[in-house]
């Protein structure tokens, strides 16, 4: 069952995009959801995850997630993908981010984490940015709590 949360942010993407030009809608803006919180530990540290899944992710093409050698590198990978996908919270402040996604079906399963005991944002968003193009795609606000 679909949560009221989840149905608002569906709802306010789609109203958001209807100020759209024609070429902007072929391309739509993500509408971002979280889907659970997980609880892991690396290196005697414990985390917790906040995973989320783009409700529009059949929207974007492959060709945005193919390797692009010949732009810039992300780190030693030389193969990164030609859109980069990056976790902000409310406040702009980058979280995370995402430099090799395969094809737009990994967007189901993008996450950010924080430390088990801090205190996570309270809304964050996505960018997708398509450095071929030179465009950034933005989400909605998502909330961090289920």
């Amino acid at each position: 069952m679909m949560s009221r949360k989840f149905l608002f942010a569906c709802l306010l993407a789609i109203l958001g995009g209807l100020g759209t030009s024609p070429a902007q809608a072929a391309v739509p803006n993500p509408v971002l959801y979280l889907t659970t919180m997980e609880y892991y530990t690396v290196n005697g540290q414990n985390f917790v995850r906040y995973r989320y899944d783009v409700l529009n992710r059949s929207a974007y093409g492959a060709d945005m997630f193919a390797a692009a050698p010949a732009l810039p590198p992300c780190g030693n990978n030389h193969n990164a993908s030609r859109t980069w996908v990056d976790f902000f919270d409310q406040g702009g402040h980058r979280l995370y981010g995402f430099c090799a996604l395969g094809s737009p079906n990994d967007l189901g399963q993008i996450w950010f984490s924080v430390p088990e005991g801090q205190v996570p944002p309270s809304y964050i968003y996505i960018e997708l940015n398509d450095r071929q193009t030179n465009t950034k795609y933005r989400s909605n606000l998502a909330e961090t709590v289920m």
